[in-house]
């Protein structure tokens, strides 16, 4: 009978594989905070809102909804331009489920005040009361 011996197997070192699992745990963190600011302070870029003199400071509310309206009346919701109709479906899915939810407003100030008083009406019409309009300080 021949025995030969096993050929020592290698390891990782403790410390590298703890290392490594502690970056990519980091870089998980890191990405999930990233996005979860994003969603939270969901900004259109394309929409300049209008400035005024007089503008107190607002802490934001957790899981608040933007909508922005566009100058030629386009809604934008999540990044996505949708239509009136979707705008109160899905305002009445949340107002179902989040009585308070809060919303803020954001139109552009070239936009026709009918698209922003449309919108306004689709909010009203889900139940939701908690309102603002965005402004920027002058």
């Amino acid at each position: 009978m021949n025995v030969s011996p096993q050929p020592k197997k290698s390891r990782i070192p403790l410390w590298v594989f703890l290392g490594v699992l502690g970056i990519g745990f980091f870089c998980l963190v890191i990405g999930g905070i990233v996005v979860w600011q994003y969603n939270q302070f969901e900004r259109v870029i394309d929409i300049s809102v209008p400035a005024v003199e007089t503008l107190a400071d607002k802490e934001r509310q957790v899981g608040e909804i933007v909508i922005n309206i566009r100058e030629n009346g386009d809604v934008v919701l999540n990044n996505n331009v949708i239509t009136l109709e979707t705008l109160k479906q899905r305002l009445d899915k949340i107002a179902a489920e989040f009585p308070d939810q809060a919303v803020i407003l954001r139109g552009d100030t070239s936009a026709e005040f009918k698209h922003i008083i449309d919108v306004l009406d689709e909010i009203k019409a889900a139940g939701i009361w908690n309102v603002a309009f965005a402004t920027t300080k002058s």
